[in-house]
């Protein structure tokens, strides 16, 4: 296998583990700030209930989408994992804006500025705040991987070598 497949299929099997992690992040985040704040995640009763769920769902295909691009060259870390937070955050309030104005009579204006409320809150910076910690992480692992780090193994799977 050439080296540009090997990476290639790295960055996408890392990128896939890390939309799962951001995924998993987010949501115990937004349990967690509801929890203890007594918030509804949207508060606004002209939205629907499939907004959110929507919104966060789209964050995490951006972050799986940015880092299986970008994960071929792990040494460009800061861009990495700048683009997957930007791109986790931009999706979110996109699409929370698209929900709104779809299941809203209102002006398009409201909807906008209900994404950009709803995406500058505590729910809202959650989102990017996860797909940073998980770029970051996915930056090391794929790091790790393209400089010839071993699997890890429990002590009855290594050699008798060692």
């Amino acid at each position: 296998m050439a080296d540009d497949e090997l990476r290639t299929r790295n960055a996408w099997v890392v990128a896939s583990f890390a939309a799962a992690l951001d995924l998993a992040l987010v949501v115990c985040g937004f349990g967690f700030v509801s929890l203890l704040f007594d918030l509804e995640v949207v508060g606004d009763p002209a939205v629907g209930i499939f907004v959110a769920p929507a919104a966060v769902a789209a964050s995490v295909v951006a972050v799986f989408v940015s880092l299986g691009a970008l994960l071929r060259h792990p040494e460009r870390a800061v861009v990495t994992v700048l683009v997957a937070t930007l791109a986790s955050w931009l999706a979110f309030v996109a699409v929370a804006t698209i929900g709104r104005l779809l299941g809203s009579s209102d002006p398009p204006a409201e909807s906008v500025r209900f994404g950009l409320v709803f995406g500058l809150g505590w729910f809202g910076l959650i989102v990017p705040a996860c797909a940073f910690v998980t770029a970051a992480f996915a930056v090391l692992v794929a790091r790790g991987r393209q400089g010839g780090m071993e699997h890890p193994r429990w002590p009855w799977e290594r050699d008798d070598e060692q």
